[in-house]
């Protein structure tokens, strides 16, 4: 199957004034990729390009550094989620290395000393993907046919979002897993990419590769708006392949619902439409529970969906 399913969408006319058939034709387009693959690319976003840039090659830097000097970023003692350096190697499946931010502010956050404008560009770059958050949230309630600000204010609390910078060393022989296949947990996931590539959704059995576009970002409907939709929207199997002779360098941001949000499918897609509900409601801390638990028993780089299938009223 080729690329080409992935779209590349432009966002610039939701950045002007009066194109509404620009609007309209970005909306058929996202409205059909959620519905299908649940992965696009976004162009003109809004977010700078130069801070892209800066964000990546600063990234980088600190994760070239020595190992010692990436230590001293370890999470606190007590903070809620690891934020600050960690490394995930783990020679059955996969290996990566990554710096975790909360809230611009947080007492938890651990910035490494030595590259003192790391921080701020990361906090300049987590705020602008709050800000193309809200953007893509308004847009996604009207492809769903959903009043303008429906996603926006059931997903009102900022409180949750992750800010995550990669790194993925070269393959080897018999390494070659960065990330293992997996869904994301929360709304929806940007990703910025550098050129060397690696990143792949899953549709019909097949992985598909996320070819790298200079400026894009790429967009991933988490678990959370396929539980909303009913299943309309999809969140889909990704993975991160590591490239033969070269490392891998990307952000992740992770807009997120609160833990104590109540999610179940909204009466949109069940009962004013005549549907049942493929999903029982839950608190999302419990579900994130739920995974953590399962996740503790896999034992291999396979994942399903890792707590989900608890709240399926499907057989």
């Amino acid at each position: 199957m080729a690329n080409s399913v992935i779209p590349i969408v432009d966002l610039s006319p939701f950045f002007r004034q009066g194109d509404e058939d620009g609007k309209r034709k970005v909306r058929e387009v996202i409205d059909e990729t959620c519905s299908r693959y649940g992965f696009f690319q976004i162009i003109n976003h809004g977010v700078p390009l130069d801070l892209m840039s800066r964000a990546m090659k600063l990234s980088k830097n600190f994760f070239e550094s020595s190992v010692e000097e990436k230590m001293k970023c370890s999470p606190l003692p007590g903070s809620p989620f690891p934020a600050g350096y960690n490394r995930k190697p783990n020679p059955s499946y996969e290996f990566a290395e990554f710096l975790v931010m909360l809230q611009p502010g947080s007492n938890f956050n651990v910035f490494p000393a030595n590259h003192p404008q790391l921080r701020a560009v990361m906090e300049d770059l987590f705020d602008q993907f709050v800000k193309i958050g809200a953007i893509l949230e308004s847009i996604l309630s009207e492809t769903l046919g959903l009043p303008p600000r429906t996603l926006q204010e059931f997903n009102n609390e900022r409180n949750s979002d992750v800010l995550t910078a990669l790194y993925y060393l070269p393959a080897t022989e018999k390494e070659k897993m960065g990330i293992s296949s997996h869904r994301d947990v929360g709304c929806i996931t940007f990703v910025l990419q550098d050129e060397v590539g690696g990143l792949e959704v899953q549709k019909d059995g097949k992985w598909i590769p996320v070819t790298p576009k200079e400026g894009a970002l790429v967009v991933n409907i988490g678990i959370i708006l396929q539980v909303l939709t009913n299943n309309k929207y999809k969140s889909p199997n990704h993975r991160v392949v590591r490239p033969n002779g070269r490392s891998r360098n990307s952000f992740s941001f992770f807009y997120n619902v609160s833990g104590g949000k109540w999610v179940e499918p909204l009466q949109n897609f069940t009962k004013q439409i005549a549907e049942k509900p493929k999903y029982k409601g839950f608190l999302y801390s419990d579900y994130l529970q739920k995974r953590k638990e399962n996740k503790l028993k896999r034992t291999s780089g396979l994942e399903d969906d890792l707590g989900l299938s608890h709240f399926s009223l499907t057989v």
